[in-house]
Parts: C-alpha cells; structure tokens; sequence
C-alpha cells in the first residue's frame, strides 16, 4: 500500500508522517531517556537502547499496515506519535494508539487535536470501518479524550494490568465505528 502524505496544524504544532530522517531525533528527544509516566501510562517498558527504537521506527515507515504520524511542536521537537497500526484492508479495521512523550506539553489539547485528524484520516482516506484502541482505568485524561473524539467504549478486562502498585482495568477494547 502506497501511503498517502497528510500534514495537519495547529497553534504551530504539526501532524505528519514520520521520515527516516527523523529516526535519531525520535530517539533522543523521547527514549533518552523516556518519562516514566508514559511507560506506565502506554503500558511499555521503561528503558530503551537506540538501534531498537530507530529500527523500529523504520520498520515501521517501510511497512504497509500502519501510518506513524508524529506531533511536532512549534521549536521543531518531536514530541508525540499518533499511529494507526494493524490495518486489515479486508475488514477494513485497524488498532490505534497515541502518545504524548513531554510532560510539558500534556493537557494543552494538542493529544485532542492528533486524536480527531488521525481518526479522521482512518475514515474519510483509509474507508476504514473500525478503529479500535485500548485505554488503562488509570488513565482517565486519555478515556475522556477518545470519548469526546467519539470512541465507544465495548468492554472492560478486569485487572488486566499491574503498573507497579496496584492492578488497573484495561478499558479495552475501545472502538469506534463509522456512522454510514
């Protein structure tokens, strides 16, 4: 699948594709070293080494099933990543997943933004059916966001993750379908 170039913006951030050329600067402006808060927060580990997070970026502009948009802010750093992944041209069907990796540009609404151009990328430019994602019960910020961006919520795995100090629910999975 030929993927198609989108860029959006908004009070100077930037929503686009990912390049190779953003590989290094991926690393370094967000594993090097990563919040833990959004290691607990995504579920991920806590530690990365540098050829694993710029092979897998790469991997994952080379691959076919997925579009890796990335937030940039207004000085040029990469600050998140809003991804459609595992997209099934069959059943017209894909996960999704976003991350906001600097603390300091949580809760000024630029994680809202990302989630409702991606989401609407996946229905208007892909024709997707569904789009589904899963949220932590910790995670309330991000429950309310994909709600207001109009994600349904299908079910929850009870317990379903232990960040650490206590076992959370895994709002999962969270989907959205497309109103004809």
């Amino acid at each position: 699948m030929k993927k198609e170039w989108q860029i959006w913006t908004k009070d100077g951030y930037t929503l686009r594709l990912a390049k190779p050329e953003d590989a290094e600067e991926y690393y370094n402006q967000n594993f090097n070293p990563l919040d833990p808060e959004v290691a607990r927060l995504t579920g991920c580990k806590t530690e990365y080494v540098k050829d694993e997070v710029v092979n897998f970026l790469l991997k994952c502009i080379e691959a076919g099933d997925r579009y890796d948009f990335l937030i940039i802010a207004p000085d040029g750093r990469i600050i998140g990543e809003s991804v459609i992944n595992d997209i099934d041209t069959e059943t017209r069907s894909a996960n999704y997943r976003i991350g906001i990796f600097q603390s300091t540009e949580r809760g000024k609404g630029i994680g809202s933004w990302a989630v409702k151009m991606t989401r609407d990328f996946a229905f208007e430019k892909l024709k997707l059916h569904r789009l589904e994602l899963d949220v932590f019960s910790f995670n309330t910020h991000a429950e309310k966001t994909y709600i207001a961006a109009g994600f349904k919520k299908e079910g929850v795995l009870r317990d379903a993750v232990w960040d650490g100090k206590e076992y959370a629910d895994d709002s999962a999975p969270r989907r959205r379908v497309q109103v004809a």
